[in-house]
């Protein structure tokens, strides 16, 4: 009987081991089943540093037409791209990744224009691009360049002591020129004051933060470009007049702008945000952390973007003008109109309490069949220099702004995020510190802890 009974006992629970076996089996048979047919990954890091960017992202999800990319190294090689190319064809069913080596496939190379192992090749249609490099920058871009086939050159007006694209120093637009060269923007500079005309190629026009007088027939040549459909960017500080670093007025400009719709003031805005004390800024950073809902900054939700001497706007539609407001300075700011003193009494009466329209963006009306003028205007010029571009959103605020006015609203996004530098920098007394602590104190704890125990069990 007690026999019988764990020959009973043994069967049931060898039955229970085969099931227990079988649904693990089946568990993870499943599993591999799912992970085979959608190939999911979760990137843990702060700045998403393994995942493509949403403007990636964005783009190729909006592909009208397939796309093959085609990755040319030696075979043993192939794996150097496949996780990066992987990500690409997890965005959309439009994206098809190829892999060919050059010496096994010499013919197809050729057509390629293949001249070096490691390069990736995009065709869209009958356009075909190759990447300058085998990363998120240099695929994306081109795949941009297949879909943008038109060349598109943002020109910077210099002659009146506005930043310059080539000086790579704090005040200068270099940095904001490479940013474009990844939107596949090229940028050059154009003088004004030797010919009063924007040429037909350029894009956008950017007006960065002029310090002297624009004459008059500067001014009329900029007001015929935009009201023909041209397009252009504004970025103009408050008339300071402390020390040698003097702003003019501007008052040619100022007033073709006013005949748009936005009349920029002349005053300073002070900002004693204390998100701005954290940060480390001064009181002269105007901070801007919410939007009003336009396409530029449609996607700045949750971002912060600081502006570095600024003065405030006021806005109105006009007969031929539609202008919409971009964004504010918070309710803690303040403008003031005292321009030649650095001291600012916040209990002036005469100040005028925040928040206030710092940004606004227009359209302009030429009668023409798809035809539109288009301007921005910001009532500052140093949050786009190469000092302060890459404060939080500020440089997606830039490459956004010159997205809307080149009427490539596909391309509006939140750009990858700069990789953090984590390195810890220690001094010679904390990293002596730190090798007491570890090699001394904290094995001398643990022997103590060990005497401790035996003499209280002894």
């Amino acid at each position: 009987m007690n026999t019988s009974l764990l020959h009973a006992r043994q069967t049931k629970y060898a039955v229970y081991l085969i099931l227990y076996v079988l649904i693990a089996l089946a568990i993870l048979a499943v599993i591999n089943v799912l992970a085979n047919r959608y190939n999911k990954s979760y990137d843990s890091t702060s700045n998403k540093r393994y995942s493509l960017s949403p403007q990636t992202a964005k783009i190729v999800k909006e592909l009208k037409q397939p796309a093959t990319i085609t990755y040319f190294n030696q075979s043993t090689k192939f794996q150097q791209a496949k996780d990066l190319l992987d990500e690409y064809a997890n965005l959309s069913p439009k994206i098809h990744v190829d892999y060919a080596d050059p010496d096994k496939k010499p013919e197809l190379a050729r057509a390629a224009g293949i001249k070096s192992y490691g390069t990736a090749v995009v065709k869209i249609g009958d356009r075909t691009e190759q990447a300058q490099n085998v990363t998120e920058e240099g695929i994306t871009g081109a795949i941009i360049r297949d879909i943008k086939s038109a060349k598109r050159t943002v020109c910077f007006a210099e002659g009146s002591g506005e930043h310059r694209i080539e000086d790579s120093e704090r005040s200068g637009y270099s940095r904001l020129k490479d940013l474009l060269s990844k939107d596949e923007y090229d940028s050059r500079s154009i003088n004004l004051i030797v010919k009063a005309e924007i040429p037909a190629d350029c894009t956008v026009l950017v007006v960065g933060g002029p310090i002297t007088d624009y004459q008059q027939p500067e001014v009329d040549a900029i007001q015929k470009y935009v009201e023909n459909g041209g397009r252009a960017l504004f970025l103009l500080d408050p008339p300071l007049k402390m020390g040698r670093a003097e702003v003019a007025e501007n008052a040619a400009l100022n007033k073709a702008l006013e005949t748009w719709g936005v009349t920029p003031q002349d005053n300073l805005i002070i900002d004693f945000n204390p998100i701005g004390q954290i940060a480390g800024l001064g009181p002269q950073v105007a901070l801007v952390t919410s939007y009003d809902p336009q396409p530029i900054v449609s996607e700045l939700k949750g971002s912060v973007t600081g502006f570095p001497l600024a003065r405030s706007l006021e806005i109105k539609n006009g007969d031929k003008t539609s202008v919409d407001k971009l964004f504010s300075s918070t309710e803690t700011s303040l403008a003031t109109m005292n321009l030649s003193n650095p001291a600012v009494d916040p209990k002036d009466p005469k100040n005028i309490r925040g928040p206030l329209l710092l940004a606004a963006a227009g359209t302009y009306k030429t009668g023409k069949d798809n035809s539109q003028g288009r301007f921005v205007v910001v009532g500052s010029s140093s949050w786009a220099a190469n000092s302060f571009i890459g404060f939080n959103g500020n440089r997606d605020l830039a490459l956004n702004t010159i997205n809307w006015l080149a009427s490539d609203e596909d391309l509006i996004s939140i750009r990858p995020k700069d990789r953090d530098d984590r390195r810890v920098t220690l001094t010679r007394a904390q990293m002596n510190w730190i090798r007491v602590t570890s090699q001394f104190l904290l094995p001398l704890m643990v022997v103590l802890g060990g005497v401790s125990v035996w003499w209280r069990r002894r």
